[in-house]
């Protein structure tokens, strides 16, 4: 069901029961998949791709026009995956000649005022809450939960399962699977409450931790951390993936949290 007070461009490819709100805007260049809803006021721009059982709130913007000065008009797009929900006024840029695309995948729930950054890559079931916002060419793992406010630099990855407190200003790369905050951010623990929820077995939630444990509390530096990771953890995609996210971090990796230091508490 389109509204007759929403406008959608002729080119513009909508799946079946597709319900338009009043005053939405579609722009020719998009996809939109069955069964979405696009809210009142809402505005999908030139380049969307959005899956099927969508969710577009009010005043919602996906595939706006990037926020970087060097972009010259380059065709890009901004692919949303299925079932995901982009609340009120939270916004979805398009790809530079950088990547080409922005990424956005499958259970995301962005909340509202929340702002993804041109050719950033969020993937499956993350929460991105209330005004978070990932400049250009984040990377955001599967599962992973950034509290309110979030702010996180250009280039930054976040891990798999990691989850960041509200207000946490990201630099640096956030590991899989753990937990950050403080100001300056920093590595607080493993993310075990996630991790039980989404059925990791007590010996493997156990196995993360002795590697982080290495990882972070043992005083070696990071290179030679991995190394003893290797060494003393057996082998498993766990493992494969927490090791190659720090040895192939450009960004660096963020540190403990070191009480002793002067640390702003923002949990």
């Amino acid at each position: 069901m389109i509204s007759k007070l929403a406008h959608v461009c002729e080119g513009a490819r909508l799946g079946a029961n597709v319900i338009v709100e009043p005053f939405a805007y579609i722009a020719a260049d998009t996809v939109i998949g069955d069964n979405c809803w696009i809210g009142p006021g809402a505005v999908i721009m030139d380049g969307a791709r959005i899956g099927h059982d969508c969710k577009i709130h009010s005043s919602a913007v996906v595939a706006g026009i990037p926020q970087d000065l060097k972009f010259r008009g380059e065709y890009s797009t901004a692919e949303i995956g299925d079932n995901t929900t982009i609340r009120e006024c939270a916004t979805v840029n398009r790809g530079t000649a950088a990547k080409g695309v922005t990424r956005v995948g499958s259970n995301v729930l962005i909340m509202a005022y929340a702002h993804v950054g041109h050719d950033c890559t969020v993937g499956d079931h993350c929460i991105l809450v209330n005004r978070v916002s990932l400049a250009g060419e984040v990377e955001i793992g599967d599962w992973a939960i950034l509290g309110g406010h979030t702010a996180v630099h250009q280039f930054c990855r976040i891990g798999a399962h990691a989850m960041l407190s509200g207000g946490s200003l990201v630099s640096k790369d956030v590991p899989p699977y753990v937990k950050a905050a403080h100001n300056p951010l920093a590595f607080v623990g493993i993310n075990f409450i996630g991790l039980r929820r989404r059925n990791f077995s007590p010996e493997k939630i156990q196995e993360i931790h002795d590697m982080f444990r290495i990882l972070f509390q043992s005083g070696y530096n990071y290179s030679r951390a991995c190394d003893i990771v290797m060494e003393q953890i057996s082998e498993s995609p766990e493992r494969t993936l927490v090791v190659e996210f720090i040895r192939t971090s450009k960004r660096g990796i963020l540190k403990p949290y070191n009480p002793n230091k002067d640390n702003d508490d923002v949990e």
